[in-house]
C-alpha cells in the first residue's frame, strides 16, 4: 500500500495514498475502537448537508472562493447521494464531543474536492479541511445541529410505521366487533369485553404515540448552527451568522430554526431526552400490547387460546410442530432495549458541564439505534402479526359462559354477598354461575337470560336496564 505523509498539531502520520480521510481520522479511528461499528448513513448525509450550506453561505458572504466553494458543494451532493460513506471510518462513540466525527467530514469533503479541482489528494493548499471546509463553524454546533438532522429523518419513518400499526389495529378491532371473550385483571377471570374492544384499546395507545412523536420532532427544530464554539459565533461572519440556518433548511427541506440564545443551544440537549422519553414510552405501550399477543394466542390447546397470530418460523429444535410468537418476542427486545438506551441518553445529557456537553457521540449513538430498531419492531408487528391475527370465537364464547365472573352482573339485583356465595358454589362444583342461582332460586331463569347477556356486560349501564 502506498501512503502520503500528513501532519496536525500532534506531529506526522502516514495515511493510505488513496484514502479520502487524512490524520485526524486516522488518529480517531485508532483511539476510539469502541463498538465496532461505523457511523449511521444518515448522520454522514447530515454532516454532507451542513458543510454544503456552510459553503454556499460564506461564498455568498463573499468569503469563501467560488471555485473552492463549488468544488466543496459537489463533493458534499456525493455524498448526500451515498458516495464516499466507506470513508468515514471514526466509530460512533468517541472522545473529544464529536471533533473527529466533524473532521472525519471535513477531510473527506477537503480531499474530494481537491480532486475536482484537479489536485491530488491530501494537497490542502488548494482546500482546506479546517480553513474551507470548517469555515465560520466548529464541532460544538455542527455535531448538534447533525444529530437533530439526523434524529428529525429517522423519526418520519418510525412515526410511519406506527401510523400503519394504528390502522391495522382499527381494521382488527372493528373485524372484532361482534368476538365476546372473558376480561382479565391480575390474569383473573373479570367481567366479558368484546375482543374488538381491546384492539381498539391498542389503537388508542399507539394512536397517542404517534402524537407525542410528532410533537418531539419540534423539540429538535431549533439549532444551534452559528455559535460555533460555546455559542457566542467566535470566527463567524456576522452573515454567515444570520443565513446558514434559512440555507441549511432549504438543503433538508426541514424547517429548522436557529437557536433564540445560542449559549443555551450548545450547552443543553435537553431536546434529545424529551425525543428519547417518547420513544420510551412508545416502547412501553408496544411492548404491553406484545405481552397481550402472547398471552391471548398461548397454548394452543393448553392456554388462553383466544386468538391466532400468523405462524411464522418452527419454535423448536426438539418439539415437532411447536410453533413460538417471535414477532411479539423481538418487539418486546426491542422495548427492553429502548428502554435502556433512555437512561444511556439521560445520563450522557446530564453529563455536560459549562458550555458544552462532551457526551453527545454516545447519546446519538443510542438515540438514532432506538429510533431505527423501534421502526423496524413496529414494521415487523404490523406486516407479520398484527394484520394476519385470527379470533377463536368459539373458544372464547365458551371460557366466558364457563366463567364465574359473570356473577358480576346479577350483583345490583342480588347483593354483594349474595353474588359471592354463588361465585364460591360455582367454582367449588365445576357447574356454570346460571345452574347455581337458579338451585340457590335468587332469580328466575328468564332474568338470568337477561342478566348474563354477555353481549350487553360489554357496554355501561346494570345488566338487564339496557334492554328495557
Amino acid at each position: 500500500m502506498l501512503f502520503r505523509k500528513e501532519s496536525d498539531s500532534i506531529g506526522e502520520k502516514q495515511v493510505p495514498k488513496d484514502a479520502y480521510y487524512g490524520v485526524q481520522t486516522l488518529r480517531a479511528a485508532e483511539n476510539f475502537n469502541i463498538t465496532g461499528y461505523r457511523l449511521q448513513p444518515e448522520f454522514i448525509k447530515s454532516l454532507a448537508k451542513i458543510k454544503k450550506a456552510a459553503a454556499i453561505t460564506n461564498h455568498k458572504a463573499g468569503l469563501l472562493d467560488e471555485k473552492i466553494a463549488k468544488a466543496i458543494v459537489k463533493a458534499c451532493d456525493e455524498i448526500i447521494e451515498g458516495k464516499l460513506h466507506d470513508e468515514f471510518i471514526t466509530d460512533p462513540i468517541q472522545g473529544g464531543a464529536g471533533t473527529s466525527m466533524n473532521m472525519n467530514a471535513n477531510e473527506v469533503i477537503a480531499n474530494r474536492a481537491i480532486e475536482i479541482l484537479g489536485g491530488e489528494k491530501g494537497n490542502y493548499k488548494i482546500v482546506h479541511p479546517n480553513d474551507h471546509v470548517n469555515m465560520g463553524q466548529s464541532t460544538n454546533d455542527v455535531i448538534p445541529t447533525a444529530g437533530k438532522i439526523t434524529a428529525y429523518e429517522l423519526l418520519n419513518n418510525t412515526i410511519d410505521e406506527l401510523e400503519k400499526l394504528h390502522g391495522a389495529l382499527l381494521k382488527k378491532s372493528k373485524e372484532f366487533d361482534n368476538v365476546i371473550k372473558m376480561g382479565r385483571t391480575q390474569l383473573q377471570d373479570a367481567v366479558p369485553i368484546r375482543l374488538g374492544q381491546e384492539f381498539g384499546a391498542y389503537a388508542e395507545v399507539v394512536g397517542r404515540d404517534v402524537v407525542r412523536l410528532k410533537k418531539a420532532q419540534e423539540e429538535i427544530l431549533s439549532v444551534n448552527l452559528g455559535g460555533t464554539a460555546v455559542g457566542t459565533g467566535i470566527n463567524a461572519d456576522s452573515e454567515f451568522e444570520k443565513n446558514i440556518v434559512p440555507n441549511l433548511a432549504k438543503i433538508t427541506g426541514i424547517n429548522l430554526k436557529q437557536c433564540e440564545d445560542l449559549v443555551d443551544g450548545t450547552q443543553n440537549l435537553d431536546g434529545y431526552v424529551v425525543v428519547s422519553g417518547a420513544l420510551k414510552t412508545c416502547a412501553v405501550s408496544l411492548s404491553k400490547i406484545s405481552n397481550d399477543l402472547r398471552l391471548l394466542s398461548s397454548g394452543p390447546r393448553t392456554g388462553f387460546g383466544e386468538i391466532n397470530l400468523p405462524p411464522k418460523q418452527n419454535g423448536s429444535s426438539i418439539m415437532p410442530g411447536k410453533i413460538n410468537p417471535v414477532i411479539p418476542e423481538v418487539v418486546n427486545q426491542v422495548a427492553f432495549s429502548v428502554i435502556g438506551n433512555d437512561m444511556t441518553i439521560t445520563m450522557a445529557a446530564e453529563a455536560g458541564q459549562m458550555e458544552l456537553n462532551a457526551f453527545e457521540p454516545v447519546l446519538f449513538y443510542k438515540l438514532f439505534e432506538s429510533i431505527t430498531t423501534l421502526g423496524n419492531a413496529v414494521n415487523t408487528l404490523t406486516k407479520n402479526c398484527v394484520e394476519g391475527i385470527t379470533a377463536n370465537r368459539e373458544r372464547c364464547r365458551d371460557l366466558v359462559y364457563n366463567s364465574v365472573g359473570i356473577v358480576t352482573a346479577i350483583c345490583p339485583y342480588v347483593g354483594y354477598k349474595e353474588a359471592a356465595k354463588i361465585a364460591k358454589t360455582a367454582i367449588k362444583t365445576g357447574e356454570p354461575v346460571k345452574k347455581v342461582a337458579l338451585d340457590e332460586g335468587v332469580l328466575s331463569e328468564k332474568e338470568l337470560d337477561v342478566l348474563l347477556n354477555p353481549v350487553a356486560m360489554t357496554e355501561p349501564g346494570i345488566a338487564g336496564k339496557q334492554q328495557q
